[in-house]
């Protein structure tokens, strides 16, 4: 298995050698590629339209913030960043499959639209800049889709309140629903720690062996 996932890097390494900033890693049975935001949309076209690759699939795109997260080799090398724009690819034909990322600026976290290349994320980008704020430039609709168009801030951001902002409820003699400010107690979100999990020994010791060989 690790000998199949080297091939394939070293295959999407060779299609994308003129691009530069350009970072394959390999860990738990999934090859991850990490390109800069200003070659996005470049990487993404050669991963759909090139013939030998053929990623004719977007499977998702989702927002990561990593302000408690220090464990990405491109960020360590950039200095800590916070977000990154991240997008799961499928090549049908081969049956090969694919992860990009792309690390976003702190304060204003924003990378070109896919849309143009897979209309299926039209829906997923939506929902990563509702919930963390992440703008993409050029898309057709980029409004909320999961919280209230007047809602304030953005959920899954490590920042935000566990218990939100405002807090609402149908008013019976204004005949509506209305907004007030959280009467719940503020909680502190700690992260938790997993030292040991099973799940993946098995594949951390076939990942060693194959390294080995």
């Amino acid at each position: 298995m690790s000998q199949y996932y080297s091939e394939l890097s070293d295959k999407v390494s060779a299609k994308l050698a003129e691009i530069e900033a350009i970072q394959a890693t390999i860990a738990y049975r999934e090859l991850t590629i990490e390109v800069s935001k200003e070659n996005l949309t470049q990487v993404c076209q050669i991963l759909r339209d090139d013939q030998e690759l053929a990623f004719d699939t977007l499977i998702d795109v989702c927002g990561v913030d990593y302000s408690t997260y220090e464990g990405s080799a491109l960020a360590s090398t950039k200095g800590k960043t916070r977000y990154a724009s991240v997008y799961h690819l499928l090549s049908v034909k081969n049956n090969h499959r694919i992860r990009v990322r792309t690390w976003l600026d702190d304060d204003f976290p924003m990378v070109d639209s896919v849309t143009g290349i897979w209309s299926g994320a039209n829906w997923f980008e939506r929902e990563a800049f509702d919930l963390l704020g992440i703008l993409y430039s050029g898309h057709p609709d980029l409004r909320r889709i999961l919280t209230d168009y007047g809602f304030i801030g953005h959920p899954l951001r490590k920042d935000f309140p566990l218990v939100g902002q405002v807090e609402m409820r149908y008013d019976a003699n204004k005949q509506r629903v209305i907004y007030e400010p959280v009467t719940l107690e503020e909680r502190v979100n700690i992260p938790r720690v997993i030292r040991d999990d099973n799940r993946y020994a098995e594949r951390e010791s076939e990942q060693k062996n194959g390294d080995q060989a």
